[in-house]
């Protein structure tokens, strides 16, 4: 950082330095929930067909029992967490090179910011789904569940996440 008073203040677009950041993108950012969806229906699907029989995709029933509840709600919030937590984005976002990181610093959410991200969801769709589409107009590509929980979606491994820099 340059000591020069007159030198304009430090961006958005950058953490430290000058280091540029891109930041990810609305229509990216559904892309990759596209993929998340589909990897986790191909996950759920065979499994409920399996506790609840062949006819579960047909029926019209709207909860077939308890355990509908923990494989399409539970077991996909729980593998949602641990893949932000252990690599920083779920498959869709690897897929497509996008990492969760920490609004301020650039650096580790925290296991916090990331469990507070995930149940901003619920804000974000509560008006319309609004929080999600913010992410297309605001200059950071933060959704509402982003500002709230002080997170960014970045494209590019950030260097925190290569295996020499791990903490």
């Amino acid at each position: 950082m340059s000591s020069n008073p007159y030198q304009a203040p430090q961006t958005e677009n950058t953490f430290s330095g000058d280091v540029p950041v891109k930041y990810g993108g609305f229509w990216i950012r559904v892309a990759a929930s596209l993929i998340d969806t589909i990897w986790m229906m191909l996950l759920t699907t065979p499994l409920l067909m399996w506790m609840y029989g062949a006819d579960y995709l047909a029926s019209q029933q709207l909860v077939h029992g308890p355990m509908e509840v923990v494989v399409n709600y539970v077991l996909p919030a729980i593998a949602v967490l641990v893949f932000w937590i252990y690599l920083s984005a779920t498959p869709g976002k690897l897929a497509l090179n996008l990492y969760i990181t920490d609004a301020r610093t650039g650096g580790r959410p925290s296991k916090g910011q990331l469990l507070g991200r995930y149940l901003c969801y619920y804000v974000s769709m509560i008006p319309l789904f609004l929080g999600f589409f913010w992410v297309g107009w605001d200059r950071r590509k933060q959704g509402f569940h982003d500002k709230l929980a002080g997170t960014v979606v970045v494209v590019g491994k950030p260097a925190w996440l290569h295996p020499d820099n791990r903490e």
